[in-house]
């Protein structure tokens, strides 16, 4: 009996240090979030309404971060507030939140960056209005003479969502070396006097499920990488819809770009690794696509729809692209018949001194000019597979329906072209 009661003691003691050492790992572990007392929890949860200013609720955001609920109501901010804590969430109630840019100045309605140098990290703006004041809409001056709506400088893993950003003097909202993770989601930014939204040195950028009107341009992203730009739409744009420069790798899909005064989409300055697919391009006064400086890019599953003029460019500063798939129409609805009151101009591909393009699987039908025109200082062009119809109506059908230029190494084969005039016109609907 006395030799067995000792390993079982043992046992036992070995089983209970284990428990112990367990138990005290778990509890260091987890004790961050349960050391905190009630005191400390609500230090992190920040009730603007229960302070002085806006400004001074945004000032007592501990080291650590927090969360500041804003109140209904009009705002109006003689000074940009000013956001310099990482790890926190600013969230209103909605549209109901309306911070009022009353400074003429051009400064900023809201600043989020670090107090000195480094960068701040994870900071959310959700739910709240950021407009210029609108004394100045309602006299019907040009727009009010603040600056951005939001101006965001050094912050990693910004995520803006449900802003609405309106009539501010300068950019809706503008990233400056926002450079890790970026996100603006279904926010909608309007009548803003620069860009309605402005990315400069960003990196894994998305921008997905806005809605931009009537800005100068809807968007700018400049010396970045990786944009993500899908499921926008975009409408009554002063400007251009969309304008990338010096960007890599980056995909614009499932967008929609109507009536800007501009072109509906520039890539210049060095971009290369780009893809347009899968977006309508419709009535756009300065064009659908413009290619200025671009490499190794796809132009793919588009619709060019009442493109009047200059549907698709690519200059001398671009080469080794592929356009196909994609439908360059007027408002034809068939039956003879057009969309009433809808212009019926439509137009095709400009090719000016580039080389190495692949054009293949596309339809071009009643259009004003020729389905392609390629200068002659293109080299190696290969436009196949291709059905063109009713084009050249400016001409009465006369000319070729495809022209790639001289060189010898291009191919211009096995499309489908039929040259009998459209119908005349007779709108219906």
């Amino acid at each position: 009996m006395k030799s067995t009661k000792i390993p079982v003691l043992v046992l036992t003691f070995l089983l209970l240090l284990t428990w112990v050492s367990v138990t005290s790992w778990h509890t260091r572990a987890d004790s961050p979030g349960a050391a905190v007392k009630p005191t400390e929890l609500k230090a992190l949860v920040i009730d603007a309404a229960e302070y002085p200013s806006l400004q001074a609720a945004f000032d007592a955001v501990p080291r650590a971060g927090g969360l500041v609920r804003l109140p209904p109501g009009r705002f109006k901010l003689a000074e940009p507030l000013v956001l310099s804590r990482s790890d926190t969430r600013v969230i209103g109630a909605g549209a109901a939140t309306c911070l009022i840019n009353g400074n003429q100045e051009g400064k900023p309605a809201l600043i989020v960056r670090p107090a000195g140098k480094g960068k701040l990290w994870r900071v959310q703006l959700a739910d709240f209005r950021i407009c210029g004041d609108p004394e100045y809409v309602e006299a019907k001056s040009t727009h009010p003479k603040s600056g951005d709506g939001l101006l965001a400088e050094n912050i990693n893993e910004i995520f803006i969502h449900g802003l609405s950003v309106d009539h501010n003097g300068g950019h809706g909202v503008n990233l400056v070396n926002c450079y890790e993770d970026p996100r603006i989601c279904n926010s909608i930014f309007t009548y803003n006097r620069l860009s309605g939204v402005n990315i400069k040195g960003g990196h894994d950028i998305i921008v997905n499920a806005n809605q931009f009107e009537e800005n100068q341009d809807a968007l700018r992203c400049v010396d970045s990488f990786n944009l993500c730009f899908n499921g926008n739409n975009l409408d009554d744009h002063r400007g251009n819809g969309v304008v990338i420069e010096n960007t890599y790798g980056s995909v614009l899909s499932g967008n929609m770009i109507e009536e800007c005064r501009g072109t509906a989409v520039i890539l210049d300055r060095d971009c290369y690794g780009i893809t347009i697919s899968a977006n309508v391009l419709a009535d756009n006064f300065g064009g659908s696509v413009d290619l200025r400086d671009a490499w190794g890019c796809a132009v793919s599953a588009n619709t060019f729809t009442i493109a009047a003029v200059r549907a698709l460019v690519i200059g001398p500063g671009s080469g080794r692209i592929t356009v196909t798939g994609i439908n360059f129409s007027d408002s034809f609805i068939g039956e003879k018949t057009r969309r009433a009151g809808k212009p019926n101009l439509a137009t095709g591909i400009i090719l000016q001194g580039t080389s190495d393009i692949t054009v293949s699987g596309n339809v071009f039908s009643g259009l004003e000019e020729q389905a392609v025109k390629a200068d002659e200082k293109c080299r190696r062009l290969a436009v196949t597979g291709n059905v063109v119809i009713g084009v050249n109506r400016k001409s009465a059908g006369e000319g070729p329906a495809i022209d790639v230029g001289g060189d010898a190494q291009t191919i211009n084969q096995h499309n489908v072209i039929t040259r009998a005039k459209l119908p005349p016109e007779k709108p219906t609907r």
